[in-house]
């Protein structure tokens, strides 16, 4: 487990209430959205795709609030049809999986949860996934930074 302090950032983001397994199937349908929107505004992409999750259950029946966030050098004036947000920095637990994306809950989020839980740390709710290697849904190896917002 590490403790780090994430970047400040300007994110277009797409926000939805899902389920854990409804998140393949968002995640599918925002990218190319997104995508065509940066490309549209003429902006810069300024750090890997970002899975913000708020309230994430420990089940796959709860709905929990979710944004998949694709940073972006600060515009000025940017108009365009998705919300531009910021997202200040703040401290996080972080641990890198790294494997095919059916090992991430037990190979990633689980250790990285077992870890905070032993430590002095509390959890905020807020739980992040940067995703800086992306091979595809099928692929057996991924690189996906989890990271666990500490209350403050």
């Amino acid at each position: 487990m590490n403790i780090i302090e994430t970047p400040d950032m300007w994110v277009l983001r797409m926000a939805r209430r899902l389920t854990i397994p409804q998140v393949k199937h968002a995640a599918a349908e925002c990218a190319p959205v997104i995508d065509r929107v940066i490309e549209a505004a003429g902006l810069l992409v300024a750090w890997p795709w970002t899975f913000i999750a708020e309230g994430l259950p420990k089940d796959g029946k709860t709905p929990f609030d979710w944004q998949m966030c694709r940073p972006v050098v600060e515009p000025e004036g940017y108009d365009g049809p998705l919300e531009l947000c910021h997202v200040p920095p703040t401290i996080v637990a972080s641990r890198l999986h790294q494997g095919s994306l059916r090992t991430l809950f037990t190979q990633g989020y689980a250790p990285l949860v077992a870890e905070i839980e032993m430590s002095r740390h509390v959890f905020s709710g807020q739980s992040r996934e940067v995703y800086h290697c992306w091979h595809g849904p099928g692929s057996s190896y991924q690189k996906i930074e989890i990271q666990f917002e500490l209350a403050r």
